[in-house]
């Protein structure tokens, strides 16, 4: 039986376990910082190495699986593979995440999970 809770009907295990899996991936902050970067527009593997100041070999990997994911795309132009993220809804979501944590970081709002640990 779904459960329906404001219009929507719970999504099926594979796709709960699909998105899951995405989430996991951006839970390593390098691959969020690539996929922020990538939500800025496309990019090489050596410029977004400088600018999320990774080693190349490293973010070659991490954008292997974002790849493999399908939260990113590549194309060839001539000798350079370049990355690009061709999901509007993947865009918003990193940008609306990011976004907000700055935004709270900036007017110095703790988040809950830090103030219990800290008592704040």
């Amino acid at each position: 039986m779904t459960e329906r809770t404001a219009g929507f009907g719970d999504p099926p295990a594979e796709v709960l376990a699909e998105a899951a899996a995405a989430f996991g991936l951006l839970a390593s902050s390098a691959r969020l910082h690539l996929m922020w970067a990538l939500s800025q527009g496309e990019s090489d593997v050596t410029h977004l190495a400088g600018r999320v100041g990774g080693a190349l070999p490293a973010v070659s990997q991490h954008l292997a699986k974002l790849k493999l994911a399908g939260l990113v795309r590549s194309r060839r132009e001539g000798r350079r593979q370049v990355y690009f993220i061709d999901d509007p809804d993947v865009v918003t979501l990193v940008r609306v995440m990011v976004g907000q944590l700055t935004a709270r970081s900036q007017h110095g709002s703790v988040p809950a999970q830090r103030r219990r640990r800290t008592g704040v």
